[in-house]
């Protein structure tokens, strides 16, 4: 297993860090840590937070050095250390595939034809490139059930917008950098708009709000605008 570090995250929070990297792996090993804790959580967790390379324990300090009468950092330190060691096969993702439905009419892909002309590429080849890619949900962040998602093809691969845009549309996707992201809700926002998804990805009516989680594996396909238009989950 790859290198790690560990250190204090404000003083009721530890964080375990394996490099800066987009690796499918390291994240599928985080995404099991994960899973042991909270399978057998410790008196006092309250949440962890996985991202592209680290995990983030939130537990309550008082109740984890009254319950275990010691240091909370240094227990909370020792079980994370713990369940890093533990010798596991290679983690692998149990998600199915999940296919998002996308429409890249250049109504819904507002930079679909920038992108493509600074690629020196057509608008067909941008969205093929885009939707032949099968991409790895990283982390959920910046906006609720917002997915942070790679690898893009480095053919399409793109920096973010010097001026984002003041609003961007429910269920636009978008890339930046080796990232590909859907956007849940209206937002200001700085990536390049491929297109649009009739999906939702967010919804506090829901038992289960976020549509995608870290650890789920994506494919996007296209439909048409009336077959977005006419979309229904």
């Amino acid at each position: 297993m790859a290198s790690y570090k560990i250190f204090p995250c404000g003083d009721q929070g530890i964080t375990i860090q394996f490099g800066n990297q987009i690796i499918s792996g390291i994240h599928q090993r985080l995404i099991e840590i994960k899973h042991i804790f909270e399978f057998e959580p410790f008196v006092g967790l309250r949440d962890v937070i996985v991202a592209y390379s680290s995990l983030t324990i939130i537990y309550d300090s008082f109740r984890v050095s009254q319950y275990y009468k010691q240091s909370s950092y240094q227990y909370v330190k020792q079980k994370l250390e713990e369940v890093c060691n533990l010798s596991s096969a290679k983690a692998e993702s149990s998600s199915p595939l999940k296919r998002i439905p996308v429409c890249y009419n250049e109504s819904f892909g507002l930079d679909l034809k920038t992108i493509a002309s600074s690629k020196k590429l057509s608008v067909e080849e941008v969205i093929e490139l885009h939707t032949t890619t099968t991409y790895h949900v990283f982390m959920i962040g910046f906006l609720p059930g917002f997915p942070y998602m790679a690898s893009i093809n480095e053919k399409l691969v793109m920096p973010r917008k010097t001026k984002p845009r003041q609003q961007i549309p429910a269920g636009s996707v978008g890339i930046a950098g080796l990232q590909t992201g859907i956007y849940p809700v209206i937002s200001p926002g700085g990536w390049q708009i491929l297109g649009r998804t009739p999906l939702s990805l967010f919804s506090k009516e829901k038992d289960n709000p976020v549509l995608l989680r870290p650890g789920d594996d994506v494919q996007f396909y296209p439909i048409t605008k009336d077959e977005f238009i006419a979309y229904k989950e």
